[in-house]
């Protein structure tokens, strides 16, 4: 399966979401029986731990569809990128998709750390500082950190600085890209309609970013 057509079929998937007339695929028994010797995905999600942000349920998909992986903020470590690795490089998804949403608490508390000067408390710092580099994305230089930022902005420049991370960072991933076999997505959820929109794209996707 192409980028394009993993892509299409989570579009389709979404809208029948928004919708609300999902049809609940691959989630019966003989799917189940299906998968129990093994699982191709056709698509990885790097998504936020948020509880309002399922992808199975705003995809409308189901068991062996999707391979997810959710942090806060989708931010990323070594072991997340392993087991992206593992999604694209073993299992053979040939579609990444960064997902992010509006509301998005991570990114808030990073908004208030910049405004503020103050971190906040125990490891939920070691998730604002994951997201602060995202910042420059959104200055043009890429000198210095502005003292406030919109979260709504933020949390655009912070998927699509995620998505330039993952093939920045990773070899396999790179190589798949350049070699036509993986493209890797970053996408928006909105809390209030149920839509996912794409903001950004690398490799080969049959549709335009929204600006």
């Amino acid at each position: 399966m192409t980028p394009t057509e993993a892509w299409a079929i989570l579009r389709e998937g979404n809208d029948r979401f928004v919708r609300g007339e999902p049809t609940h695929p691959h989630q019966d028994a003989a799917r189940r029986n299906e998968l129990e010797a093994g699982q191709q995905p056709r698509t990885v999600i790097l998504g936020c731990s948020d509880s309002r942000v399922a992808p199975e349920i705003l995809f409308d998909q189901g068991l062996g569809d999707v391979f997810i992986i959710r942090t806060a903020g989708h931010v990323l470590d070594p072991g997340v990128i392993g087991t992206i690795e593992y999604g694209t490089e073993v299992l053979g998804a040939t579609l990444l998709m960064v997902l992010g949403h509006t509301s998005c608490g991570a990114v808030a508390a990073t908004a208030g750390t910049l405004a503020s000067g103050e971190q906040p408390p125990g490891y939920i710092g070691a998730v604002v500082d994951r997201i602060i580099p995202s910042v420059a994305q959104i200055t043009r230089d890429g000198a210095g950190l502005p003292a406030k930022v919109d979260p709504d902005v933020l949390r655009t420049a912070h998927v699509r600085h995620t998505v330039a991370a993952l093939s920045r960072y990773s070899t396999a991933l790179h190589q798949g890209v350049s070699d036509g076999r993986l493209s890797i997505i970053g996408a928006e959820y909105d809390l209030a309609d149920g839509k996912v929109t794409l903001v950004d794209v690398q490799g080969d996707v049959d549709e335009q970013p929204q600006a």
